[in-house]
């Protein structure tokens, strides 16, 4: 089908994050390949993206659901990875086959109406996540006897430094060496647990509360696995990174192995927390609570090693995300971008960029503002606005006039439909229980 660039002659501006422009010329195609050279050449959009869910927020999410409800919530992880395999295949199809970003498709095919709903439920989100990284960032901080007063005003000074400065490139591989530390977790769960076998029961029989806290927690696990932001982000990539319709194939593979190796992070915290914090009875109220369920591997040092990889995951969470979120709305209007721009030749992207990282991190020294609280509910918030997005990634994505022979067939479109509204039921129900004051 011809874009509406062949039929005028003209070539869209692609103007992108320095994030996406970072992994595009770092992962950027260089002919046909096959084989296992073209699996490598085609790996990386979705790794990075689908591990950039396992933020501080995430972190948070996976080890209060294990040292709350121990394996009860196990099952999920499981049917969450395969919504997330679909959903991210289904935008990873769409950019290689139309060359646009999601955010651009919803404006072009549903009108400004519609991608402001979009983009009105992204901002909201967006904002929320970015004040949970610089929650991460105080709780590190707070560790080691940090006020947050202090932590997260240096912090947000430090990366508005980095993206304004064009230097974040020379940190990115920094924050990202600092969350392999993460990696502990799957050590740990292995040396806490002698018998595999009522994890394995656990991730495959549902267990199911008709409880507020239980569902609260159920929708935030969701939020945080299969986030609209990483969709919006992965998308963007294909595209700028150029990807054609013969390394399809390969796309999905990126896919594939990314999202399985992302959640079974996610799957070892929660088994890690649920096997060390659960039985002790451990609420994690601080990150000094949540550390302890390192400590098997890490001993004395459990805190250190908890703090250093919450300390670059939040970093690069509030490095990429206010920028990242400036790019895409502006991109869906079609608004001037850049951040080579001065202030007046882009004042929304500059205004949106600066708005984001910093009453992202002023939400977070609010006096008496509780940061793992302030983690989850910001994960929460993703999950209930994320039907919306997967609604408009359905429709697109269903579309023949514009996928083509690409579109999902009818087993994708099920699971994209049941995604979104099982997610949607989910919030009802949430808020019925709420209002009935069902397990509270």
């Amino acid at each position: 089908m011809a874009t509406t660039a062949e039929k005028t002659g003209t070539a869209p501006e692609r103007v992108v994050s320095a994030p996406v422009r970072s992994l595009s010329r770092r992962w950027r195609l260089r002919g046909p390949r096959t084989g296992v050279l073209g699996f490598l050449a085609a790996l990386g959009p979705a790794l990075i993206t689908t591990n950039a869910g396992n933020d501080a927020g995430g972190i948070a999410t996976y080890s209060v659901a294990g040292a709350r409800y121990g394996f009860e919530l196990l099952w999920l992880l499981p049917v969450i990875t395969v919504s997330l395999i679909v959903v991210q295949e289904a935008c990873a199809r769409m950019g290689i086959v139309t060359q646009r970003g999601l955010a651009e498709l919803i404006r072009e095919r549903f009108g400004v109406r519609w991608v402001t709903l979009a983009m009105l439920t992204f901002v909201i989100a967006s904002v929320g996540t970015t004040a949970a990284e610089f929650a991460g960032i105080a709780a590190a901080g707070e560790l080691f006897g940090l006020s947050r007063f202090v932590t997260v005003p240096l912090c947000c000074a430090f990366v508005f430094y980095l993206v304004v400065g064009g230097t974040y490139r020379l940190v990115e591989k920094v924050f990202t060496a600092m969350t392999v530390v993460f990696l502990g977790y799957i050590a740990t769960a292995f040396l806490t647990t002698p018998d595999w076998r009522p994890v394995l029961r656990a991730a495959v029989v549902p267990t199911i509360r008709l409880e507020a806290g239980f569902l609260f927690m159920a929708i935030t696990l969701v939020g945080t696995t299969v986030t609209s932001y990483m969709q919006f982000f992965l998308q963007s990539s294909i595209v700028e990174k150029g990807v054609m319709e013969r390394e399809l194939g390969f796309t999905r593979g990126d896919v594939l192995v990314s999202s399985i190796f992302a959640d079974l992070i996610a799957f070892f915290i929660v088994v890690t927390t649920a096997q060390t914090l659960y039985p002790a009875g451990i609420e994690i109220q601080t990150a000094a609570d949540a550390a302890k369920a390192l400590e098997p591997l890490a001993g004395r040092y459990a805190e250190v090693l908890f703090a250093t990889g919450l300390v670059g995951a939040s970093l690069l969470g509030a490095t990429v995300l206010p920028l990242s979120t400036a790019y895409l709305v502006t991109e869906a209007y079609g608004w001037e971008r850049g951040m080579s721009r001065t202030l007046r030749e882009a004042p929304i992207f500059m205004g949106l960029y600066t708005g984001v990282l910093i009453l992202g991190a002023l939400i977070v020294i609010v006096p008496g503002m509780p940061l793992l609280s302030l983690m989850l509910v910001s994960q929460f918030i993703d999950g209930v606005q994320l039907p919306v997005i997967l609604v408009f990634i359905v429709l697109l994505v269903g579309s023949r006039s514009l996928m083509g022979r690409h579109t999902s067939g009818r087993a994708l479109q099920a699971i994209q439909w049941a995604t979104a509204i099982v997610l949607g039921v989910m919030n009802v129900a949430l808020l019925v229980m709420a209002a009935a004051g069902v397990g509270e």
